[in-house]
């Protein structure tokens, strides 16, 4: 069993299960400016796509087409991203998981917006609950601080990957509050200090977590790799 995640910035993360390249929320360099990988030099068979804002799927239909993975998205997303002319999508929804080749997938709630680029409706903003090779992995996505993720947590979480960066998303603040309803043994920051209005300081967040959780913190640097 194999399974690591390497953050390239933002919110996007490149997993690798067991072989199986799953990527998140495709943003990378040329569009976003701390972002050292291109889009041309990722590998993918399966995307997941959290929400339809641009900086989480301006890069998106260029991976999928030329890798011809399957897009794993909600309904309206999906329908647009067929729209565009990619038809291997898989459509999903709030509360629904589904059992794939590299793993169970589960679509949670996000407190946040979705709208797609173009300006179509981009249906409900989600995260992901992966479940590897017994391994319990949290996507939040873009989000607030809601108690309804200790219904999540309750799946015994080994890895939680949280926005700290606020003004759009939880900051430090919630973030650490998030821990105590989700209680996983080892949480990533993202989607902090891409641009000024979302700066924040993940070493000091990371001490917090340190000193006032169980949980371990793990501040990835650009294109580094966490092994689970």
């Amino acid at each position: 069993m194999t399974v690591s995640i390497t953050w390239h910035g933002h919110a996007t993360f490149s997993l690798d299960i067991n072989g199986t390249k799953v990527v998140v929320d495709p943003f990378f360099a040329g569009n976003n400016p701390v972002a050292k990988t291109a889009v041309t030099a990722v590998d993918a068979d399966f995307i997941l796509q959290t929400h339809g804002h641009s900086d989480h799927i301006v890069d998106t239909l260029p991976l999928a087409q030329r890798t011809g993975a399957k897009v794993i998205s909600n309904f309206e997303i999906m329908t647009w991203i067929t729209g565009q002319g990619h038809e291997n999508c898989h459509p999903m929804n709030t509360g629904g998981g589904y059992n794939f080749a590299f793993g169970r997938v589960k679509m949670t709630p996000a407190l946040h917006s979705s709208g797609l680029p173009d300006g179509t409706y981009g249906g409900d903003p989600g995260g992901y609950l992966l479940t590897v090779d017994g391994l319990q992995i949290y996507l939040a996505g873009d989000t607030a601080l809601f108690s309804d993720m200790a219904l999540i947590g309750a799946a015994g979480l080994d890895l939680a990957v949280l926005p700290i960066g606020d003004n759009f998303t939880m900051g430090p603040a919630d973030a650490l509050a998030a821990l105590a309803y989700l209680k996983p043994k080892v949480v990533i920051p993202c989607h902090y200090n891409t641009w000024p209005l979302i700066a924040a300081d993940a070493e000091a967040w990371a001490d917090q977590v340190r000193q006032e959780t169980d949980v371990q913190p793990v501040v990835l640097d650009i294109d580094e790799t966490y092994e689970l």
